[in-house]
């Protein structure tokens, strides 16, 4: 059995951004190409040091070759070393920590960058037009729903899912509330408290013909949730169950 160890050396992340929000003009390797580079910065590490470049990633379709190389290369890492893709959907970022881990422990690399670059503000819509359309109309597929949020054997959307388990446990629409208001004032005290800022590094946003946007604080939760503006939530997915985003 191995007798190697190993420890983390330093994590970041940048600010959670809303749907289309201020991080949306940016793919998803953009950002994990700043967090890479804050990563190996606050570890002291020499770029060149690093074996391989793992990032997970679930919706890549239309963001280029290898996301995970683009995210190393500009992060700073030399076109020598190996980056790759790792896709198990909400699971691919902590599965890339794991083949990271896994890849230190056998010996086969000493340094690992691992983790998760997602965006679905970037989530193209496509349209198979490889054979062309003889007759009627074409329909677009949204591939954040297609390729992320969509059961691919049931066709069914997540959101479904949220919505049996409710039905199968019986939990109320009011048990619901409260937890997400519970949720969302621990967010907010946390936030407040200056918790989270060790652990973010701001992304600086492109604007057109002006100055970068710094983006610094997560742009959720929205402060000051209250158990009356959640109960007139409407429901999301089911009217009867009642589960809300």
């Amino acid at each position: 059995m191995s007798q190697r160890k190993v420890v983390i050396l330093s994590a970041a992340r940048t600010p959670i951004g809303s749907f289309c929000g201020a991080l949306s003009t940016l793919k998803a390797h953009d950002l994990g190409s700043v967090v890479i580079k804050e990563a190996l910065n606050r570890a002291k590490l020499d770029p060149s040091a690093v074996n391989e470049v793992i990032m997970g990633q679930a919706l890549s379709a239309g963001q280029g070759q290898n996301p995970a190389r683009q995210a190393s290369v500009n992060a700073g890492v030399p076109h020598s070393v190996p980056a790759y893709s790792i896709n198990m959907l909400c699971g691919s970022g902590l599965k890339s920590v794991g083949v990271g881990a896994a890849s230190i422990l056998s010996g086969a690399s000493d340094f690992v960058v691992a983790g998760g670059q997602e965006s679905m503000s970037q989530a193209q819509h496509s349209m198979l037009l490889r054979t062309g359309t003889k007759m009627g109309a074409a329909t677009m597929t949204d591939t954040m729903l297609s390729d992320g949020l969509t059961d691919a054997f049931l066709n069914c959307h997540m959101g479904i899912t949220a919505e049996n388990v409710a039905k199968q446990w019986s939990i109320t629409r009011e048990e619901q509330d409260q937890m997400a208001l519970n949720s969302q004032h621990k967010t907010e005290a946390a936030q407040k408290a200056g918790h989270f800022d060790q652990e973010l590094v701001a992304v600086s946003v492109p604007v057109p013909r002006g100055e970068p946007k710094l983006v610094l604080v997560d742009e959720y939760p929205k402060h000051g949730a209250s158990i009356e503006a959640m109960t007139k939530l409407r429901p999301a997915f089911d009217k009867v169950i009642k589960l809300f985003l």
